[in-house]
């Protein structure tokens, strides 16, 4: 079988969620334990990669990468002739966009309908080219791939997909983030010793960045603790009314912007945090909480989407809607080391469930069916 994977994702040198799940999916399809596409006699496999994209690990002998130049609508046109004149099996997406030429055999993975629920999060072109996208995908695609059981109910209450076309495969979490190197030991260094509330991801208002700095402005009024409240990661849609909020609030100097974190950056925060705050507004799955929990930091989140599925009771779950509902759980977390303590432990379990070679090897069994 000569299988087609979309690498197109993989290789961004400033990865977030999607982009992450392509890389580490693709880089355990090539060594997973299973072996169900590294081996020769069986399996060709291609990695469709843009312009200037590098592979950063060795490939399996049966394994090559094909750059496509194509400089526009990459996917619709660049990626579209390729398979028409060199067509595949099977081709695998692994970032909700399958192109218009493509195998009876496509599978592809989507990760959520967030434009549906936060509308005002996307413009309005956004959101027509991804509906138009990820319905063509659905119907296009002899088998989806949805990272959550909530967005698979989505795209069946939302798109009327049917169910049995759907399989839902959660997202890995990285194995190292458990070891010694990282979870040995916790130091605040990089903060001067003073305690911290944490946020990584976008900084749009999708991810309730306003909400959280409201629920900042309680705790320090109201409980006077001694915390500064860091946020990381690049700006999204909202994010001037972000910084207005900030910069009205006299705690505004307690208030950290640290843009866009490497992976060892984002994980040295995260370890070192007193507490991850994650009440978004909506996440198809919402990766990030895992990887809190990987770090043994506590995590409070929202009791809505994907989040309790993901962090099943082991997460304090919140209203995102109610700030007063972050400030209560943050403020108990801080003030019972007891309590704190059993969230931690009850995170560390949960992450267990998920790992990023039974995501590859699952995902592998589909596309080779």
């Amino acid at each position: 079988m000569l299988i087609g994977i979309d690498a197109s994702r993989a290789y961004i040198i400033n990865r977030t969620g999607i982009e992450e799940y392509s890389y580490q999916v693709i880089k355990n399809l090539a060594y997973c334990q299973a072996g169900l596409m590294n081996e020769p006699k069986e399996h060709q496999v291609v990695l469709y990669i843009r312009k200037n994209q590098k592979i950063d690990f060795p490939l399996p002998k049966n394994w090559k990468a094909k750059t496509i130049k194509w400089p526009y609508l990459w996917t619709q046109i660049g990626l579209s002739l390729e398979l028409l004149f060199y067509p595949v099996d099977a081709l695998f997406v692994p970032a909700h966009t399958i192109p218009f030429v493509h195998p009876k055999n496509s599978i592809v993975t989507i990760h959520g309908l967030e434009y549906e629920f936060c509308p005002k999060a996307y413009s309005f072109w956004g959101r027509i080219y991804m509906r138009f996208v990820i319905k063509n995908s659905c119907r296009w695609a002899k088998k989806i791939i949805a990272v959550s059981e909530n967005t698979k109910k989505d795209l069946v209450d939302f798109y009327k997909v049917s169910e049995g076309k759907i399989k839902v495969i959660y997202n890995g979490v990285d194995d190292k983030l458990q070891s010694v190197h990282f979870y040995g030991s916790r130091k605040n260094g990089e903060q001067n010793l003073k305690p911290y509330l944490l946020f990584v991801g976008r900084l749009e208002e999708r991810k309730n960045i306003l909400g959280i700095v409201e629920a900042f402005e309680i705790l320090k009024e109201k409980f006077k603790i001694p915390h500064r409240l860091v946020l990381a990661g690049k700006p999204g849609v909202g994010f001037s009314e972000i910084e207005d909020k900030i910069r009205d609030t006299k705690h505004k100097d307690d208030i950290i912007l640290k843009g866009f974190v490497s992976d060892e950056g984002k994980y040295v925060l995260l370890r070192n945090a007193d507490i991850f705050l994650f009440p978004s507004f909506y996440e198809g799955f919402g990766l990030p909480i895992l990887e809190a929990q990987s770090l043994g930091t506590p995590v409070v989140t929202s009791n809505i989407s994907s989040m309790p599925e993901v962090a099943d009771f082991s997460a304090i779950l919140v209203d995102p809607r109610k700030p007063e509902e972050i400030v209560e759980a943050t403020y108990r977390l801080i003030s019972d080391e007891n309590f704190k303590n059993d969230i931690i432990n009850k995170g560390l379990e949960n992450v267990k469930r998920f790992s990023w070679e039974k995501c590859s090897q699952e995902i592998g069994k589909l596309i080779v069916e």
